[in-house]
C-alpha cells in the first residue's frame, strides 16, 4: 500500500506541489508589490496550504474551542510536530496572520522572496540591535488585526513529545498586551516526522484553544498545558 502511495506521490503529487509553490510564490510577491500585502500576503497561501495537504492525501480537521474574533490581533503558539504543520496552519487556521520565522528561510528560492514581500517577521538573534528590529517589525505586522504564529519549541520535535516553550512569543504578547492562543497540532508527526524524507497519507487535527490574556502570571505553562491537553 505504501509503495502505491509513493508511486502516486512522485508521479502526481510532487509535480502539483512544486508547480503550486512556484505559482503561489509569484502571485504573493507580485500581489504584495502591486496591491495590499494584508490580503495578498495571506489569501493565496490558504489555497496553497490546502492544496499541499490534499495532494499528499493528508486530511485536516479543525476543532475550535475558543472564540477567535476577526480584527483582533493574537499570538498563536503551536507545537511543532513536522513539516506539514505549516500547511495545516496556513490552510485551516482561519485568521489572517504572519509567521515569526528564522531569518535563514529568506534564502529558500522563490519561497523566501514571497515570505519577505508578504511581511513575515524574521527573527534576528545575533545582537540586541537585531532583536530590537524584530520587535519593531512585529509591532508593524500586528497593527490592524493581523496576528502572529510562533512555534515556541523553536524546532520540530524528534520524538513527537512537546518540548519546552521558549519565551520569545510571550515577550511579544506581554509587550503588546495581546492574547495568546494555544494551537494543538496532532497527527503531523505520523504524516512526516523530522527524521523522514517523505510523507505518508494521514490525518491532522488542529485544535484552536481559548485565548489566554497576556496578564496571566503562568502564561507559558498554561498555554503549553493547553496544547498538550488535545494530543
Amino acid at each position: 500500500m505504501i509503495l502505491l502511495y509513493y508511486i502516486y506521490f512522485f508521479l502526481i503529487a510532487v509535480p502539483i506541489m512544486l508547480t503550486a509553490t512556484v505559482l503561489i510564490s509569484l502571485i504573493v510577491s507580485l500581489g504584495c508589490a502591486l496591491f495590499s500585502s494584508r490580503s495578498w500576503g495571506y489569501v493565496p497561501i490558504i489555497f496553497w496550504g490546502k492544496l499541499m495537504c490534499w495532494a499528499s492525501l493528508v486530511s485536516v480537521s479543525v476543532r475550535r474551542k475558543g472564540n477567535i474574533k476577526d480584527g483582533q490581533s493574537y499570538v498563536f503558539v503551536a507545537n511543532h510536530q513536522g513539516a506539514f504543520d505549516i500547511f495545516a496552519i496556513y490552510g485551516f487556521l482561519g485568521h489572517n496572520f504572519r509567521w515569526m520565522m528564522k531569518e535563514s528561510l529568506k534564502k529558500i528560492p522563490m519561497v523566501g522572496w514571497a515570505c519577505k514581500n508578504s511581511g513575515q517577521v524574521f527573527v534576528a538573534r545575533s545582537s540586541v540591535h537585531g532583536i530590537a528590529n524584530t520587535m519593531k517589525e512585529a509591532q508593524k505586522r500586528l497593527a490592524g488585526g493581523l496576528s502572529l504564529v510562533v512555534f515556541p519549541e523553536g524546532a520540530r520535535t524528534f520524538t513527537g513529545e512537546v518540548g519546552p516553550f521558549k519565551r520569545g512569543a510571550y515577550t511579544l504578547a506581554t509587550e503588546f498586551n495581546l492574547p495568546v492562543v494555544p494551537v494543538t497540532i496532532d497527527g503531523a508527526f505520523k504524516v512526516m516526522p523530522r527524521t523522514a524524507r517523505l510523507p505518508r497519507p494521514g490525518r491532522i487535527i488542529l485544535t484552536i484553544h481559548e485565548p489566554i490574556p497576556a496578564s496571566d502570571v503562568n502564561l507559558i505553562e498554561n498555554s503549553r498545558n493547553a496544547v498538550i491537553s488535545a494530543l
